[in-house]
């Protein structure tokens, strides 16, 4: 038998709410190895994220990682941290804001808009609890990650699912599954680079670095890499360059298994060996900059570029809270939605009959 987690008494004079759940990856504590630890073991335990048999992964994992990765991770956290907390918690908080008072601007201010993280604080579990208790009836979750993937988009319904499963009165759900090529996106992502290029010029190439994923994935029928490149077609389209202008590569390699290619710091190093002076690099896969994009991406892969001869370097930062990435994920949101928007609360007056009848029939609340 399941084990129910406690909740609020059902009541028939309660107002009914839709809510709308963001979802990012997450973030430790601090960065220090204390607070790694924990985070890496989250992370690096689920099998979505590490396909390899339990017997074989369990050893290595806490017997030489979580003793040696930590104090090596913390230090990069430590780079990239900033006075208000991780960056990615602190775009994240920023983006939700954001996007309530867009859509109460658009008219819908009576939605409960609130963030989770896959690993680390605040859960997913624990948000969606104060969602049910602020009365959600209806949850639109939404992965804040633009290309499906199984390690990412998936694991984050497998603990939507793990955590409703303990309710005994479950919300009606939904999930955004993707939005690579959403044409909000597309725009955003271009007045992006737009804007840089009229600031500081054009590069000869823009790499768009995503997050790699094992070669494995793919051959198993995961869409994530297809889903890459078509978000890189529509962003060189849109910008109406040349397609051998923008480049799509892979970065965050982990072990030695084959991962999606071309990897981005090698890329880096081969064009400034051929003679390339200047690149930019974008990161579409990321709506919030994060340790990926600040520490891996604007120090490690600018240092690997200019050491093997290049000149310029640019990061163009994530989407964070540009007006129009805003504009766009409200849109989204607002199109998955769909008929909960035309869902009227009930009235003062409804609910007491709600409640009035409840009571005839024999129901105390």
């Amino acid at each position: 038998m399941p084990r129910y987690r406690p909740e609020p008494i059902h009541r028939h004079d309660s107002t009914p709410r839709t809510g709308v759940l963001l979802v990012n990856l997450g973030t430790p504590a601090a960065p220090t190895a204390a607070a790694l630890r924990p985070y890496l073991k989250q992370f690096l335990s689920d099998p979505r994220v590490v396909e390899i048999p339990r017997l074989v992964w369990w050893p290595i994992l806490n017997g030489i990682i979580l003793n040696t990765r930590p104090k090596a991770s913390a230090q990069k956290y430590a780079s990239i941290w900033t006075d208000e907390g991780s960056p990615l918690l602190v775009h994240t908080v920023r983006q939700t804001k954001l996007l309530a008072g867009y859509l109460a601007k658009d008219g819908y201010d009576g939605l409960d808009i609130d963030y989770a993280m896959r690993y680390g604080a605040p859960a997913i579990g624990d948000t969606l609890d104060a969602m049910r208790a602020r009365g959600c009836t209806r949850i639109l979750v939404v992965p804040m990650y633009p290309q499906y993937s199984a390690s990412t988009t998936a694991t984050v319904v497998d603990e939507v699912g793990r955590s409703l499963a303990r309710w005994r009165n479950q919300p009606e759900m939904r999930f955004v599954r993707n939005f690579h090529d959403d044409p909000g996106y597309i725009d955003a992502l271009v007045k992006s680079v737009r804007e840089h290029w009229t600031a500081n010029g054009e590069p000869e190439r823009l790499l768009l670095s995503f997050h790699g994923v094992p070669r494995r994935s793919l051959d198993l029928g995961d869409p994530y890499h297809c889903e890459c490149h078509k978000t890189g077609r529509l962003v060189a389209e849109g910008l109406g360059v040349a397609r051998e202008r923008v480049l799509v590569t892979f970065q965050s390699r982990f072990g030695k298994a084959e991962w999606l290619k071309p990897y981005t710091q090698p890329t880096l190093e081969q064009l400034a060996a051929e003679g390339v002076r200047r690149v930019d690099v974008m990161c579409p896969g990321f709506v919030a900059d994060c340790l990926e994009t600040l520490e891996e991406i604007a120090l490690e892969c600018k240092e690997a570029f200019l050491e093997k001869g290049g000149q310029a370097f640019h990061y163009i930062p994530c989407l964070n809270e540009r007006d129009a990435w805003i504009k766009a994920l409200a849109a989204l949101v607002r199109k998955h939605l769909g008929n909960w928007l035309e869902i009227a609360a009930p009235d003062a007056a409804a609910r007491s009959a709600a409640l009035e009848r409840a009571r005839t029939l024999g129901a105390g609340q």
